[in-house]
């Protein structure tokens, strides 16, 4: 029998301790899958006196010496979050010679290119396929299965607290600041839930899923963030009386430049779908990804995006990999950066606007509104107006735009705002999908 895989912990919460009790409940599993048994030689936390009974751990398990502890092992799976210390002791772990399975999306966001150059010089794997979506099967998928296959576009709902607050206020009409509220008390959003309302959790996934998809580094600064802050019930009523439904979305597209040279479009941001898209049912906290590729066609993958045992699914695919290349030698694919691609700006992307507009009701405002996308070479797909209020003399515009430049669209809606016919630029959203 081999010797036993040690595995440390960093981080013990909700994910953590549902890992542990796994690898403690499966061990028999385990061994036979991997070919040797997998030893917890501990976990770095914070507080060892804090009850985790949910573990299954021991108290002597428990260490706040984290360094000391990946010094130890052969596997370190880092669940802490952050990016210090998890940077430093991933990088620490990886020079000791242990394989790293991680689910932060933060540090590899922002850090990945010197955790893919660390692993490679130490020759360990590095796992991360809960970092983006869950529990599900995606990043392998993308980096091994389609490694012969050329992707194209990757759309994603990639967080699961927008998802569920979106989802609630389509379906009962609800206020985004009302939905809010119960999402964070069913515990779907945190206390402070900044980085999923704002789009952060999901433009830092998205730098992931295009960095593995086009073989090129891409970091979460490079990717255009909107949040989903400003969307109202009168938003989503719009979209439905349109046939759409609104997600935060994580698009990440291989484009060609105005040289005729291939580059990345990589954003982040609420928009309209239509009601027969795959992604358009994706209710509640789930996630789901859709990828469009020159030879496999369109793939969906779905599931749940969060949650601890969902999480350690993921989290224990890898720590197999990661152990069966520990016994039986070899190692995992590396990076893939071979191409290179730039990233553009938001401006290039191609795109279609939904706008809503309080326009003056009399004759010849059509027309006036009509000349301003003329004059940024914006083609109106539809338009229709609602019931004019006498009270108020103004009158409501649902525009559709025609695919055009994002940096177009967004001039035509500056001039818009200041035009003597308009009197308020209700709401701009982008369409995706059609």
């Amino acid at each position: 029998m081999s010797e036993p895989v040690r595995v440390a912990l960093l981080g013990c919460g909700v994910v953590g301790s549902a890992v542990a009790r796994r690898l403690q409940e499966r061990a028999g599993e385990f061994e036979a899958r991997i070919g040797a048994p997998l030893q917890i030689i501990g976990a770095a936390v914070r507080d060892i006196e804090k009850p985790r009974p949910e573990s299954g751990l021991s108290h002597d398990q428990f260490t706040t010496d984290a360094k000391g502890l990946v010094a130890r092992a052969d596997l370190v799976i880092e669940l802490m979050g952050g990016l210090e210390p998890a940077r430093e002791l991933l990088l620490h772990a990886m020079s000791s010679g242990a394989g790293v399975i991680t689910a932060n999306k933060l540090l590899l966001g922002e850090n990945g290119p010197e955790l893919y150059e660390a692993a490679e010089r130490s020759g360990v794997d590095f796992y991360y396929e809960a970092a983006v979506a869950g529990a599900i099967p995606l990043l392998r998928p993308l980096h091994v299965s389609l490694a012969g296959d050329s992707v194209h576009r990757v759309t994603g709902i990639v967080n699961g607290t927008t998802n569920f607050i979106l989802d609630k206020m389509d379906r009962t009409g609800a206020e985004l600041a009302d939905v809010l509220r119960e999402a964070q008390e069913l515990g779907y959003a945190e206390t402070d839930p900044t980085a999923d309302v704002e789009g952060y959790d999901a433009r830092a996934k998205a730098a992931i899923l295009a960095s593995l998809a086009f073989h090129t580094r891409v970091s979460s600064r490079e990717v255009h963030c909107e949040g989903i802050m400003a969307i109202t019930s009168e938003d989503i009523r719009a979209a439905r009386m349109t046939g759409h439904v609104i997600k935060l979305l994580a698009i990440c597209e291989r484009v060609t430049d105005a040289d005729g040279d291939a580059a990345l479009n990589v954003r982040v941001h609420p928009a309209l779908m239509p009601r027969s898209h795959p992604l358009a049912s994706v209710r509640e906290a789930y996630n789901a990804v859709f990828v469009q590729t020159e030879l496999a066609g369109e793939l969906m993958f779905y599931g749940p995006g969060a949650g601890g045992d969902p999480t350690a699914s993921a989290v224990l695919g890898d720590v197999v990999q990661a152990a069966r290349h520990r016994v039986s030698g070899g190692r995992g694919p590396g990076e893939s950066a071979y191409a290179g691609l730039p990233v553009q700006s938001i401006g290039s992307a191609l795109t279609r606007y939904f706008i809503r507009l309080e326009v003056d009701d009399r004759p010849g405002v059509l027309a006036q509104v009509a000349n301003v996308f003329g004059a940024e070479g914006v083609s109106i797909e539809s338009m229709r107006q609602g019931v004019a209020r006498s009270d108020t003399g103004r009158a409501t515009l649902h525009l559709v735009t025609h695919e055009a430049t994002d940096a177009a669209l967004a001039r035509t809606v500056d001039l818009l705002r200041v035009h003597d016919d308009v009197t308020a630029v209700a709401s701009v959203l982008r369409v995706e999908g059609a």
